[in-house]
């Protein structure tokens, strides 16, 4: 049930929050990525102090951190909430008009500044369950920010109800915005012993009701090929072009299994993101996913036997082949503290769901956390078409996200 004698502050929160740009980049060497990303986490600070957050900061590489202090007289552990300020680079993040869409009736939507942009109850069946609902989505030229501005604002409507109602027991709460996830980095630089906290939540995920423990593992792969350039004039016999090598090791990648566009559920996939080449050097770089270690290192022991059979038919050039970790699955850590996730289920039993768990077919900020030794899960926000001009939540989800944080503390604090 709606949290009692409370008027929310979640959906005007993030209406602010999504008009301003925080879109990080990959390309940039500096952290966090974008100077912008700030700007929403030195406005995060200022409300948190607003509301008598009195530790709220900001620290020199973007992180926003801050203390609810405990209000019981037991001991409690001591758990975060973690959302990231940034956008994905995937669309535009400039100029972001939101717009709400009052008392829907199942109709498809047509964004206004593109027409041809539709949000179909077909494309999007979570459409079906907003009937009367208030729906958020963009214009039409640029993505929402809900990826994860919905995160962002929930945790801060949290706080700012816990703040606002001292009789609602709690222990130490913890308050985390971050930077530059959408591009990996996201608690990169993050001081885990200046945090302080026990263990963690991230605000991440999408439809109510769902929580997820076990996220993708993760390496990448980088193949660096040196190839015999030769005058093409005079070249017979003796070019052997690192362009060419290069692509018949992207030919001879698998079409039908072991790739993104034909996998699903708990498969893996090898996924070639960039190709740089000339005449006498070339560089391949590969995304390699699955839910084991020992899987990924399957599949990095086949695209090096692919590698090695195409250079069979070029004996004087030759290629580097280097791994690099990037993460791991979070339930190799939390399935050592089953009450994180139980707890987590259990908030959302008091919201009326049956909890749904799934694997995320990707990673993240929690499973670094997780590895860094803050154990993190990662729960709803209601989020929909994120990543995409068709990007859209519904307020009535936000607001429900916010009651499962409160639940969460109570939990947490039931249990102790």
């Amino acid at each position: 049930m709606p949290l009692q004698n409370y008027t929310y502050t979640v959906s005007e929160r993030f209406l602010r929050y999504v008009q301003i740009d925080t879109q990080s980049d990959p390309n940039s060497t500096t952290y966090p990525s974008t100077e912008k990303q700030k700007d929403l986490s030195r406005l995060l600070v200022k409300e948190l102090l607003e509301m008598g957050i009195k530790d709220a900061h900001m620290d020199e590489w973007g992180y926003v951190m801050a203390t609810i202090p405990s209000n019981t007289n037991k001991n409690v552990a001591t758990i975060a909430f973690c959302s990231h300020v940034d956008t994905a680079p995937d669309a535009s993040g400039t100029n972001v008009k939101p717009l709400v869409h009052k008392n829907y009736q199942g109709q498809a939507i047509t964004l206004p500044d593109d027409p041809s942009v539709v949000l179909s109850p077909s494309d999007y069946p979570h459409l079906n369950k907003q009937i009367g609902n208030d729906i958020i989505t963009t214009s039409g030229t640029t993505l929402l920010g809900a990826d994860d501005k919905a995160g962002v604002a929930e945790i801060m409507d949290a706080a700012h109800y816990l703040m606002t109602h001292p009789e609602i027991k709690h222990g130490p709460i913890k308050l985390l915005f971050t930077p530059d996830e959408e591009v990996g980095a996201g608690v990169e630089k993050l001081d885990l012993e200046r945090l302080g906290a026990d263990f963690c939540y991230t605000l991440d995920g999408g439809v109510p009701g769902t929580l997820e423990d076990e996220t993708f593992s993760a390496d990448a792969v980088i193949i660096k090929i040196n190839g015999v350039p030769v005058h093409p004039g005079y070249a017979k016999g003796k070019m052997e072009s690192a362009i060419k090598i290069a692509s018949e090791i992207i030919a001879a990648l698998p079409k039908d299994r072991l790739c993104p566009e034909s996998t699903s559920g708990r498969q893996g996939f090898v996924h070639p993101t960039s190709i740089e080449g000339k005449l006498e050097s070339a560089t391949l770089k590969f995304i390699i996913r699955d839910f084991t270690t020992e899987k990924l290192e399957q599949h990095e022991a086949e695209l090096k036997s692919i590698m090695e059979a195409v250079l069979k038919n070029y004996p004087n050039s030759s290629a580097d082949f280097e791994v690099k970790e990037q993460y791991r699955n979070m339930k190799i850590v939390l399935d050592n503290h089953p009450q994180i996730v139980q707890y987590a289920e259990e908030a959302i039993r008091r919201l009326g769901y049956d909890p749904v768990k799934k694997p995320i077919r990707g990673g993240t900020d929690g499973s670094r956390l997780s590895f860094m030794g803050l154990p993190c899960p990662n729960i709803f926000t209601g989020m929909q078409g994120i990543h995409s001009v068709k990007e859209w939540v519904s307020i009535k989800d936000m607001e429900e996200a916010v009651e499962m944080i409160v639940n969460i503390c109570q939990i947490w604090e039931e249990k102790a």
